[in-house]
């Protein structure tokens, strides 16, 4: 049931009804079962002073592709009521003509665009109206019975409207019903949701939970009485062995749905979605199709089924079934997409949002974290309405047509235009070694302004923990995970590109930069001291990069990996033996795993760093003192020595180092690999030849 979240006191403290419809809105967005994820509109009417001192009738309204949860008063559009009641008198008006004529009656040019759904705000003749998709009302809306049962629960109190996609001509429906019957508590939307009203924010807002809420107990009665969705069929496996399996397909997945651009998955084990895929009647009601177009602009009309037996198949049989399913879902969506369009059309992307597997969950695609996770959000209300109407009576929802006309509405293609473009790594996952500090840190950061989801993988785990948090503060929740990885342990190693896998999908790009350093005369170097720096940086990277490798090699669609060496994998410096050996064996390893991986489009190039003490671990270490040592200086003047020796007589700093990786991390590098790329402000004994 919906909670009433009203304060009256709160209510009172705010300034205007424009702070009194934010307040509304987010209390209704706050419950998804109530408002979906960037769906409804609210609006309130009120006299508003003009730029000129002109008081007029004005009505703000949530502008379109804000989310009501978050909205704020910038979100919101005002229009001069009264040129938009106006066209009450028009017969019939093309949403071409109709987008044209509300920008013409917005108070700035810089306001947001209206909502679709602005002429029904405004003919409705009540000063507060809200416009919400609740599971419970789409529930109905989607029956062949709904009509009746809508008029045995709310008997005519409640107006229904036969589905009509959003324009013109459903407003003028509903502002005709709702003036012709003043006894009208709301109006159903067929395949649709729900609009209510109110003389007052607080008035509107209890009408629409009071309404959703009679619903609800109706659906809930029905469900009480019969097995949810038929009972189960299958079992959920345990999360262990989900996961496991998982890992083992997911990058194929994600290569399989990636062939026109690269996605971002999403793994969802709940138990409402648990609940669908297990259940005898699941696959039968899901791929009915959507039951609103809130839902399928972000789910797509059908899900993809896999006929996935969790008690018999294997992660082999599963990761076959994706791909046929996969295959499958693009040669329909197709065939789709011939039917049902006009001469013109453009073809989006023929790929599932929402793939749905017996025993394991759902994994939803998207171009980022956000956006997989927001498809997800919205099959969970596809999954109540499922639930429902399984209990209530015939399942009837979107025809093809008219779920084609929304996804492809031009109206909604517009929305696609007005999103900000791309970056240049967006859609890309990046793993990276010692991304805790240094240039690691200075890696993640900058990958991750170009729109890359980052891994920061580091013994260091609050380190990395800092660095991840600080990345989803600046560029949103999911762009960054913190992940604990010693790289010389192999199960570790692993169970952090599994966690990868199961957070993202695969990766990417690969960056090798977690190290160490120790130095000292050759014949007073110590086999504990040979083994460890071998160990971190030539066993480190080859288990990293085989790990990393198996991924892209798995996905299919390529690939960047990077190896951070050094000028010493070039030219040795005195005193050094096994950072000297271990930084040349990475150079050659990368050399090696170049050749292997370019067959399949996996590039592996190195960066070669000097002398970068801004920020490193290593450098704060014994390190500086034996390098210190090494020159016959003091350690605090190890940076004048580093510059003073360079041609360019610079220092090489952490953004330095990351902006070369950013490069062979990025397409401008994309016909390069087995190439060295040296960062040490000119060093002339580590010139490459």
């Amino acid at each position: 049931m919906a909670k009433n979240l009203w304060s009256d006191a709160h209510a009172a403290s705010l300034q205007d009804d424009l702070d009194l419809l934010v307040y509304r809105s987010n209390l209704l967005g706050e419950d998804r079962s109530v408002c979906n994820w960037k769906g409804g509109n609210t609006s309130t009417k009120v006299r508003w002073p003009l730029h000129t001192g002109q008081e007029v009738e004005v009505m703000w309204i949530k502008g379109s592709g804000s989310d009501l949860k978050t909205i704020q008063r910038d979100g919101f559009t005002g229009l001069r009521l009264e040129e938009v009641l106006a066209l009450f008198q028009r017969d019939e008006m093309s949403d071409e003509e109709m987008v044209d004529y509300l920008v013409r009656s917005m108070l700035h040019p810089s306001m947001p665009r209206p909502s679709i759904e602005t002429l029904m705000h405004a003919f409705i003749p009540f000063p507060h109206v809200d416009h919400t998709h609740p599971d419970a009302v789409v529930t109905l809306c989607n029956l062949a019975e709904g009509k009746e049962i809508v008029r045995q629960i709310f008997g005519d109190s409640v107006y229904w409207v036969d589905y009509v996609r959003p324009g013109f001509s459903l407003a003028k429906q509903v502002g005709r019903a709702v003036r012709e019957n003043p006894n009208l508590r709301g109006v159903f939307l067929g395949n649709h949701g729900l609009v209510t009203w109110g003389n007052t924010h607080k008035e509107s807002y209890e009408n629409t939970l009071a309404l959703i809420n009679e619903a609800q107990a109706y659906i809930d009665q029905a469900v009480a009485k019969k097995p949810v969705l038929g009972g189960p069929r299958y079992r959920a496996l345990p999360d262990e062995q989900a996961e496991a399996i998982l890992a083992e397909v997911l990058p194929k997945l994600r290569g399989a749905v990636s062939q026109y651009q690269r996605a971002i998955l999403h793994v969802d084990r709940s138990q409402p979605i648990l609940e669908l895929v297990n259940s005898h009647a699941g696959k039968e009601m899901a791929l009915r199709g959507s039951a609103c177009p809130d839902h399928l602009v972000h789910t797509k009309h059908y899900p993809l089924w896999i006929d996935f037996d969790p008690d018999k198949d294997d992660a082999r049989r599963l990761a076959q079934l994706l791909l046929e399913g996969v295959e499958r879902y693009e040669k329909e969506y197709k065939e789709y997409v011939a039917e049902c369009s006009r001469p013109g059309d453009p073809t989006l992307d023929p790929f599932p949002r929402v793939i749905l597997i017996p025993g394991i969950g759902m994994v939803s695609t998207g171009k980022d974290k956000a956006a997989a996770e927001a498809s997800a959000g919205l099959y969970h209300r596809a999954a109540a309405v499922i639930r429902g109407a399984y209990a209530l009576g015939t399942y009837s929802t979107l025809s093809r047509q008219d779920a084609y006309d929304v996804e492809y509405w031009p109206l909604e293609l517009y929305k696609l235009t007005l999103a900000p473009p791309e970056k240049e790594l967006s859609r890309r996952v990046a793993f990276i070694t010692g991304a805790a500090s240094g240039i690691g840190k200075a890696t993640a950061l900058r990958l991750a302004k170009e729109g890359a989801h980052v891994v920061i993988a580091d013994i260091n785990v609050e380190g990395a923990r800092a660095v991840a948090e600080e990345i989803n503060r600046t560029y949103g929740a999911g762009r960054a995970l913190a992940v604990d990885v010693d790289v010389t342990d192999e199960a570790a190693v692993v169970r952090a590109f599994q966690r990868t896998v199961l957070e993202y999908g695969g990766i990417d790009i690969l960056v090798s930069n977690a190290g160490l350093a120790a130095a000292s005369p050759f014949e007073e170097t110590s086999l504990d001291d040979w083994n460890l720096i071998h160990d971190v940086l030539v066993k480190g990277y080859f288990l990293v990069a085989r790990e990393g490798y198996k991924q892209m090699k798995a996905q299919g669609i390529g690939g960047s990996i990077v190896m951070v060496t050094s000028k010493n994998s070039l030219v040795a410096s005195k005193g050094a033996v096994a950072y000297n050996s271990a930084k040349a064996a990475e150079l050659h390893m990368a050399r090696s795993l170049a050749e292997e991986a370019g067959p399949h489009g996996i590039r592996v190039n190195c960066v070669a760093p000097d002398a970068v003490l801004e920020g490193s671990g290593i450098w704060n270490s014994r390190w500086r003192e034996e390098r210190a040592k090494a020159y016959g200086i003091a350690p605090e003047q190890l940076e004048e020595y580093y510059r003073s020796r360079t041609t360019l007589r610079v220092n090489v700093y952490p953004d330095d180092v990351a902006e070369a990786i950013l490069f062979f991390a990025s397409d401008r590098s994309g016909k390069t690999t087995g190439c060295t790329l040296t960062v040490d402000g000119g060093v002339p004994a580590a010139y490459t030849r």
